[in-house]
Order: structure tokens, then C-alpha cells, then sequence
């Protein structure tokens, strides 16, 4: 019953910084982990960050971590990835994820792509050189 859509991707130079939203309608928002993937041509989806339904617990990708920040909205049901320093290698569709969450908190089972239940359509985000 959730439905999400992604917003906010596109073209940006290398050091710039672009702001994802994930606008979540259905459902409790309140209690899904949500995380955020992406995927390039020819390569595997990737995990890149997830947060807890409190949004107090994140955690992020080696590749991203103290660039990357997670973020969550409760009065807007929106998750939000903050991406800052970007490379050229960040290039990819970005795609948020939802699963509720029962009990406690697991940063290594949300950031596993096929334990989430709804997918958005993701947006392109093109970092050039």
C-alpha cells in the first residue's frame, strides 16, 4: 500500500551537492526503515544508506559515509538523501526503499536491497567531471 516517488536528481559538477526527496504516501510511514539504493548501467544495485522509523539510528555505504547524510521528515512522510562532495562515480539512479519495521533496528538488514518491500522509480543523478 506505500507508494513512493523520487525527486530532485540531476546534472551536477564534481564537488557540487544535490538534495534527493522521497515522498511516501499509504500506509504508517512512521513505521518503515526506509533506505536508498542505486544502480549504474551494467553494475549491481548498491546500497547506499538507511535510516530506522525513528530516524535516529542511519547507516551509510563505505563509498558515501562523511559525504552522504539520511534524513527523514515524519509531518511530510519524506525521506531525504543530502549529497554533498560528489563524484564523478556517484553517477546512478537513485532509488528509495521501504520496509516496516517490527522490532529493533538493523542497519545490516535494511541495507540488503531484496529484504525491502516498495521501491520508487528513481532518479537519475549525473555528477560530471
Amino acid at each position: 500500500q506505500v507508494q513512493l516517488v523520487e525527486s530532485g536528481g540531476g546534472l551536477v559538477q564534481a564537488g557540487g551537492s544535490l538534495r534527493l526527496s522521497c515522498a511516501a504516501s499509504g500506509r504508517s510511514f512512521s513505521n518503515y526503515a526506509m533506505g536508498w539504493f542505486r544502480q549504474s548501467p551494467g553494475k549491481e544495485r548498491e546500497f547506499v544508506a538507511t535510516i530506522s522509523r525513528s530516524g535516529r539510528s542511519t547507516s551509510f555505504a563505505d563509498s558515501v559515509k562523511g559525504r552522504f547524510t539520511i534524513s527523514r521528515d515524519s509531518a511530510k512522510n519524506t525521506v531525504y538523501l543530502q549529497m554533498n562532495s560528489l563524484k564523478p562515480e556517484d553517477t546512478a539512479v537513485y532509488s528509495c526503499a521501504a520496509r516496516a519495521q517490527q522490532g529493533y533496528y538493523s542497519s545490516s538488514y535494511y541495507s540488503q536491497a531484496n529484504n525491502m518491500d516498495y521501491w520508487g522509480k528513481g532518479t537519475l543523478v549525473t555528477v560530471s567531471s
